[in-house]
Formats: structure tokens, sequence, C-alpha cells
């Protein structure tokens, strides 16, 4: 159960993530924020990252083998790695109509969740 609620939490986290680090970028092609100076760009950007890190500290917390869970560090890295690729995947395609997942992106991505086969094996 420890497992699940991780990844659940991480996945939530990857999407205030995702929309902190991106959502600006969408907001300025949509002429919302074209005249924002980049200082208050940044500030809202932390106000949606603060939801992340809400989400993301008790993620680590509850899968971390240090508190009982069943997830070693290098474990946690690589599945919010994967996480974070798949909502910004989803996120961006959505987003933004001129993005799209290429070939070389779906290689890469595979190489990535191939990454988290071999931090899985003993």
């Amino acid at each position: 159960m420890r497992g699940l609620s991780t990844v659940l939490l991480l996945i939530l986290s990857n999407i205030f993530m995702t929309l902190a680090w991106y959502g600006n970028l969408k907001l300025q092609q949509m002429n919302v924020t074209t005249k924002w100076p980049l200082f208050l760009i940044i500030v809202a950007s932390w106000g949606v990252a603060f939801f992340e890190y809400c989400l993301l500290v008790p993620a680590n917390r509850i899968g971390s083998n240090i508190n009982g869970g069943p997830f070693s560090l290098f474990q946690l890295k690589v599945i919010q790695e994967v996480i974070s690729l798949i909502i910004f995947t989803i996120i961006i395609t959505f987003m933004f109509q001129g993005e799209h997942l290429q070939w070389n992106h779906a290689v890469s991505f595979i190489f990535i969740v191939l990454a988290v086969v071999f931090m899985f094996m003993k």
C-alpha cells in the first residue's frame, strides 16, 4: 500500500511540477503573461510548485525504505523520473498543439523505462 501511495503522490506532484515549469509558456502563448516581468512569472511558478512539494515530500517519506517504505532512494528517483516523463508527455501534447511525440523521443523514453527495470533487478 505504501508503494501505491508513493506512486499516486508522485503522479500528482509531477502534474504540478509540469504546470509550474511549462505552464508559463502556455500562458505566454495565450498572451496572458506577455507583459508580465520575469520576476512575477517566477513567483507565480513558485506558487504552483509549492503544491508539488506538498505532495513530493510525503511521497518520498512514505516510499523510502528509511521510513519503512518499499523503495531505496535510487529506486524512488528513477520512478519519479519515469512518472515525470509520462506526465510531461501527456500535458505538453495536449497544451501545446505544435509539440508532437517523435520516434526518437519514444526510443529515449523506452531507454529510461529500461533503467527502471535494471534499477529493480537484484
